[in-house]
C-alpha cells in the first residue's frame, strides 16, 4: 500500500491522542521511537512535553519530507524494508505505534511488526499502541463484508487505502502471545508483552469520520521501568 502513502495519504492529518499520564514516570531523556511516525505529529507533542530523545521511522518518503520541513530538528528514518528497523536489539525505552496496525491488514505482517518492536525495546520497555476497533454501523459492516477473503475488518477506503479495524480480543492476543523475531532481525530472545493499561477512545480517522478506538500500554518483560 506504499503508493497510497506517497500520494493521497501524504496529505492526511493524523489525530490519535497521546495520553500523557501513561508516560509521566518515563524519564524525559528516555529513548523513544515513533514507528510509523508519518510527519511527526506525535513526536512534536512529546517534544512539547519535554521528551528530548525522539526518533521517527516511516516507509513514506513523502510523509517524512513533510515532517522534515516542519521540524528539521527531529530525527527521522526511512524504513526501506518494513517492518525491519535499522537499530540494534534493546535500542529504545518506549515505542509508539499509533494508527499503524490499521494500515497493516495481514495477520502475519502484524505479527512480524510486533516481533520487531519487541526486539528493539529494552527489557522493561513500553509499547504504546493506539488503533481502531471494529465498528457496528451499517456502512462499516458493509465494507468489512465486501472484503470477505481477508481478515474480517479489512476494507478499502474511497481514495484507495486498504485498512483494518480490529476485534479487541484479537488485538490483545496479538500483543500478549509469544513473538518470534523475524529472520534477519536481531538476536534478542523472543517473548511476549505484559499488559499495563488500556483505555477506550473516540477518534477522527484520517478521512474525518469519528470511530471507536482503543489504546493499550504493554511492557516487554524483564528489567525495570524505562529509565525512571
Amino acid at each position: 500500500m506504499l503508493p497510497y502513502w506517497e500520494n493521497a495519504g501524504a496529505t492526511k492529518t493524523f489525530t490519535h491522542p497521546v495520553h500523557h499520564p501513561w508516560l509521566d514516570a518515563v524519564s524525559r531523556d528516555a529513548r523513544i521511537l515513533d514507528y510509523g511516525c508519518g510527519y511527526g505529529r506525535a513526536m512534536a507533542e512529546l517534544s512539547d512535553h519535554g521528551f528530548t530523545d525522539l526518533t521517527g521511522a516511516d516507509p513514506s518518503i513523502a510523509l517524512l519530507t513533510r515532517g522534515r520541513l516542519a521540524r528539521p530538528d527531529f530525527r527521522f528514518s526511512l524504513l526501506d524494508s518494513p517492518p525491519f528497523l535499522p537499530y540494534a536489539d534493546s535500542s529504545f525505552d518506549v515505542v509508539l505505534l499509533f494508527a499503524v496496525l490499521t494500515c497493516v491488514p495481514a495477520d502475519k505482517d502484524q505479527q512480524a511488526l510486533i516481533a520487531e518492536l519487541h526486539r528493539v525495546l529494552v527489557p522493561g520497555g513500553l509499547l504504546y499502541v493506539s488503533d481502531v476497533l471494529l465498528q457496528n454501523d451499517d456502512r462499516n459492516r458493509a465494507r468489512y463484508g465486501a472484503a470477505s477473503q481477508t481478515p474480517y475488518g479489512v476494507f478499502a477506503t474511497d481514495d484507495g487505502a486498504v485498512c483494518r479495524h480490529h476485534d479487541l480480543a484479537a488485538l490483545r492476543a496479538l500483543l500478549s502471545s509469544s513473538t518470534s523475531h523475524p529472520a534477519g532481525a536481531g538476536s534478542a530472545e523472543s517473548g511476549s508483552f505484559e499488559p499495563v493499561d488500556e483505555r477506550r477512545i473516540e477518534v477522527a480517522t484520517m478521512n474525518g469520520r469519528w470511530v471507536s478506538g482503543v489504546q493499550l500500554l504493554v511492557r516487554r518483560p524483564g528489567g525495570g521501568a524505562p529509565r525512571p
